[in-house]
């Protein structure tokens, strides 16, 4: 079929390949529904392709669980040779795609990836593609993604890749329907009466083509569905190209040339190339065939009795068990494809477990737990044994992949009944282990402290091992987060002491994370030093997950003690970090802290930017968007924004559920803020009352400071009830009575909106003063209820003409860059988010080539960046720091 109604999208894409030769990659998505002609103009463009441009192409294919990384597997060793050897090793995908990123980047020529079929990705593509997708803009390549949009809904996976694709860098092009005028060209070609195909057809380019081929003169009544075209088409073959086209209807996507011999013989080839003659098949540059439309395939698979069907995928697992080569993992999913579909159990049992593992090491949970679900579908014919690990390994990646619990919680509980009755209770401390980190994310505090008690239970029955040592890291973990940080550290310690026996680096390192925190927490020496060496381990050993983990603890503890330059270097390197590693979750966990210490630092519209940046984002787990959500509630109070309250609300609520008192404290403090600001008594006695009912022994001494000041602010008719946490020295003197001091020692660590609620304590001779100081103070931060309040309690003690004029009209915000760019570096930032070489930057801005390459690097500096990339990174993580940025 002649190419009709297709020179846009042509052209567009060749557009894309212009930009990419000079430097300036980007993703094109080719959409449509089956059978509009993806292919088709995708072949167009690959002739229309300067000789300059190498295009490759991978394939998506149907298969009841994809093989992962199916597209580079297709193109591996025609990209790169370091690239394929690390496919054929299932390298994880932190080798694998920095290997892959390289490769890009060396290559000399513009390159042209085109995935097909992204529809059927497994997790590991869409991984991949996510992860390219954030740095394609600073390479010569286009990403070209070809997709069925009728089968993509918003729960697709897909959907949700596609939407964190950074939209600068993202072309879409949707095919439309062939125009009445081009139907009638193909038909009038045809031969054919073009009266109803167009209606029928509405368009569609495949179901047009095999309608003109049937070779009917006057087709009448014109078939519903493109399957009745495709069988009257192969009723009129002859019976050896029927059985061509039958058994190779059986294997999804590609034939290679030697399953195609395996399958049929030397004979059949004559028949093969009949079907290709005919356009029913086609035929690849390394010899492999496909059908000429998925649709047919499947119209094609669809006439086979199911008896057939399964003695045909037995047939083909049979064969391509019998290939011993270099890529035989890479077949394992094909293998297990075609295992299930002859419906044999044991030959399952044997290959789910090996491509759930392959899956896995490449990242693609998903797809592990998919293998895993085809296997427990015979898990009556497993061995015991066999089944308990079925059903352990299947909670383990489903625990990961999917955000579902009962399933999961309920697969652990039948592992350890088996393993009970097997007598393994190594694996029966694992399941409990990892049964209280699933009661944990739900947030059932008692539940998962039970399970953590039952695996320490289980591994001490057993000889010192790396399992009993997790346990014990685990419960200290569980205390850390529950403020029982003498047990923290005691079980931590015990941990330590266990994983240096036994040489376990990870569960040191783990470990270490806890007691340091519980230390720090506690406010107790030692605790610094442990969270730094946790640290330096889990980076010296790409403990990626532990490194971020430190990272978010430490800047914590540095933020809420008021140490604001070790909190500003903690999260600048623990948000790059995240970043650079792909850990979105923990970047947004690490910005909202980031938005915390704006607030604690006065700069209120930065932190509401900051922490409203991080709630606009979706699929974000609870745990990790309380910091930001806490923040914006509060700096919404501050500056008397409406919502600012229900903000509030939702995060007590949320905290509640955790049972932590890290997520409840703090939130019932703003909300005691807030009842004072708005002078009822009422609520904010009702905050800290349920705040002090709490186990006081248990708090941060930093949590019971803040508490003791609210408490002597909010006038509570109760002394504060005693405890043995004492009040940290920068509390101490406002909580005794002494405001002018603490105001200045407020001053003196940065912390300007609490240095004025100092003042306000102030009462005699000094009064007038300090409340006019904290009224102008109050004014500076936009706080306007605080500022309205200080005025209130100033005409009460009738001192009100000392205060400064009361301020008319809009508050004039002071914007300042949430990292410190200056408005040049701002202007460059956006000249970097463009895609702009130093050279354009210079004659765009008007500067010369040496002042534009110190701004460059300041700007990477700022961003605690290593190159472009990294920044690139950031923006499409915080894009409030770009929209920050001064326009053009």
């Amino acid at each position: 079929m002649m190419l009709l109604d297709r020179e846009g999208p042509l052209e567009a894409l060749l557009t894309a390949v212009r930009n990419a030769a000079s430097g300036h990659g980007s993703i094109v998505l080719l959409e449509g529904e089956a059978g509009i002609g993806k292919t088709s103009v995708l072949r167009e463009f690959a002739e229309h392709a300067d000789n300059g441009c190498r295009v490759l192409w991978g394939w998506c294919e149907a298969l009841f669980t994809p093989c992962p990384l199916g597209p580079l597997q297709d193109m591996g060793q025609l990209l790169d040779a370091r690239v394929a050897a690390l496919l054929d090793q299932a390298a994880p995908p932190e080798r694998l795609f920095p290997a892959l990123l390289n490769a890009l980047q060396e290559a000399g020529d513009a390159i042209v990836l085109i995935f097909e079929d992204l529809h059927w990705a497994d997790n590991a593509t869409l991984d991949f593609v996510k992860y390219l997708g954030r740095r394609i803009s600073l390479l010569r390549t286009v990403l070209v993604l070809s997709l069925r949009s009728d089968e993509i809904g918003a729960d697709h996976p897909l959907t949700h890749v596609l939407g964190d694709l950074p939209s600068a860098s993202v072309a879409r092009i949707a095919l439309e329907p062939l125009s009445p005028k081009a139907v009638a060209v193909l038909a009038g070609q045809a031969g054919r009466c073009a009266a109803d195909l167009y209606r029928v057809t509405e368009g569609n380019p495949f179901f047009i083509t095999e309608l003109l081929a049937s070779g009917e003169t006057e087709p009448g009544r014109v078939p519903d569905s493109i399957r009745d075209a495709v069988w009257a088409r192969l009723s009129r073959l002859t019976a050896g190209e029927r059985e061509v086209l039958e058994v190779m209807s059986i294997v999804p996507g590609s034939v290679e040339p030697w399953l195609i011999r395996t399958l049929l013989g030397v004979e059949a080839e004559a028949l093969v190339d009949q079907c290709v003659a005919r356009g029913l098949l086609r035929r690849d540059d390394q010899g492999a065939l496909t059908f000429r439309h998925e649709l047919a395939r499947q119209a094609t698979l669809d006439r086979l009795p199911p008896s057939v069907q399964r003695s045909l995928h037995a047939k083909v697992e049979a064969a391509i068990s019998q290939l011993l080569t270099a890529h035989a993992s890479a077949l394992l999913s094909r293998r297990l494809h075609h295992a299930a579909g002859a419906d044999d159990g044991a030959r399952v049992l044997e290959l789910a477990p090996q491509a759930a593992a392959r899956a896995a090491r490449l990242g693609s949970h998903g797809e592990a737990v998919s293998y895993l679900a085809t296997a427990l579908r015979y898990v009556t014919q497993a061995t015991p044994e066999l089944a308990a690990q079925l059903y352990e390994d299947w909670a383990y990646e489903a625990g990961l992949a999917l955000l579902v619990y009962e399933p999961v919680i309920e697969a652990h509980h039948r592992a350890i009944a088996i393993w009970r009755e097997l007598g393994r209770n190594d694996k029966v401390g694992l399941n409990l282990r990892r049964l209280s980190r699933l009661h944990w994310r739900r947030g059932e505090g008692q539940p998962a402290e039970d399970y953590a008690d039952q695996a320490i239970r289980e591994a001490e029955s057993l000889p010192p091992g790396s399992e009993l040592a997790m346990a014990y890291s685990t419960r200290s973990q569980l205390h850390m987060l529950h403020y029982r940080f003498d047990e923290a550290i005691d079980w931590g310690l015990r941990a330590i002491s266990l994983a240096d026996r036994l040489g376990e680096i990870e569960t040191r390192v783990h470990a270490l994370n806890n007691v340091g925190t519980a230390l720090l927490f506690a406010d107790r020496p030692g605790g610094r030093e442990r969270l730094e060496e946790s640290l330096a381990l889990a980076l010296e050993h790409g403990f990626h997950d532990h490194a971020a983990r430190a990272y978010t603890n430490f800047a914590e503890c540095a933020v809420v003690s008021k140490d604001f330059a070790l909190a500003e270097r903690l999260l600048a390197e623990g948000i790059a970090f995240s970043t650079r590693h792909d850990l979105d979750s923990a970047a947004q966990y690490l910005l909202g802290r980031q938005a915390q210490l704006r607030m604690e630092q006065g700069r209120f519209r930065e932190a509401e930017i900051i922490a409203q940046g991080v709630m606009n984002l979706e699929r974000l787990p609870m745990v990790m968007h309380l910091p930001a959500l806490t923040v914006l509630g509060r700096v919404r109070v501050r500056l008397g924004e409406p919502g600012s309250l229900e903000l509030l609300q939702q995060a007590l609520q949320e905290g509640l559920a955790t049972g932590e008192p890290q997520r409840i404290v703090p939130v019932r403090l703003a909300l005691a803020e807030a009842a004072w600001l708005a002078e009822n008594r009422g609520a904010g006695h009702e905050q800290l009352s349920a705040v002090a009912a709490m186990d006081l022994d248990n708090f941060r001494p930093w949590d019971f400071g803040e508490l003791a000041v609210w408490w002597r602010q909010c006038d509570m008719p109760t002394p504060l009830p005693a405890t043995t946490v004492g009040i940290p020295l920068r509390w101490s003197a406002e909580f005794g009575g002494d405001p002018l001091v603490a105001a200045r020692e407020w001053d003196r660590l940065g912390l300007p909106y609490e240095a004025a609620l100092a003042l306000m304590q102030v009462r005699g001779a000094d009064a007038g003063q300090a409340l006019a100081r904290a009224v102008t103070i109050f004014e500076s931060l936009e706080a306007r209820p605080a500022a309205a309040l200080a005025r209130k309690q100033a005409q009460r003690l009738g001192v009100a003409g000392e205060l400064p004029k009361m301020r008319r009209g809009p508050y004039g915000a002071a914007r300042r860059h949430p990292l410190g760019l200056t408005r040049h570096e701002q202007q460059v930032l956006a000249l970097i988010a463009a895609g702009m070489s130093n050279k354009e930057a210079a004659q765009r801005l008007s500067r010369s080539p040496r002042t534009i390459e110190h701004q460059v690097s300041a700007v990477l500096g700022k961003f605690n960046a290593a190159n472009r990339m990294e920044v690139l990174l950031r923006l499409r993580g915080e894009p409030w720091l770009l929209s920050a940025a001064d326009a053009l």
